[in-house]
């Protein structure tokens, strides 16, 4: 029961920690196997205050210093035939999305969303659906057996 109790947390830790939507799905999931809050909102906290604001302040800090992206701008002009190619629109991205964190998300983007951000979103609305749908099922499942137990006293 203990390394039960450990894996849960870790769990929740882990999916906390790293940057992803699907958090939202472990936690769904967490509801539905009655993990304690305490032991979720505690994995929760740690994992999303502690740990994944540290990852992504020094991924930014990183990526987005000056000699790193002069850097990495010499590593992709020095692939064979197609650097040359891939220098420009890499220079180009990289300006967008440094003028976007600038201003705070709101630099270029005018209605420009992605097909992969679109399926991921149908997916995630999916997996809601058939959440409500295997909880109403579920309700109706154990309103019968309810029934059927108080006409047979």
């Amino acid at each position: 029961l203990s390394s039960g109790i450990n894996a849960e947390y870790g769990g929740i830790l882990l999916c906390a920690s790293i940057p992803n939507p699907l958090f939202d799905l472990a936690g769904i999931t967490c509801g539905h196997f009655l993990v304690p809050f305490t032991t979720f909102f505690g994995a929760t906290l740690i994992g999303k205050a502690v740990v994944k604001m540290h990852i992504q302040m020094l991924f930014v800090v990183f990526i987005f210093s000056k000699h790193h992206l002069e850097a990495l701008e010499g590593l992709i002009q020095g692939i064979p035939e197609v650097g040359p190619a891939l220098h420009a629109p890499f220079v180009e991205f990289m300006d967008k999305q440094k003028a976007k964190l600038r201003s705070g998300g709101a630099a270029g983007t005018e209605g420009a969303e992605s097909v992969l951000g679109k399926c991921f979103e149908v997916f995630v609305i999916g997996m809601i659906l058939y959440f409500v749908v295997s909880l109403v099922n579920s309700l109706a499942q154990q309103y019968y057996k309810d029934n059927v137990e108080k006409k047979s006293k």
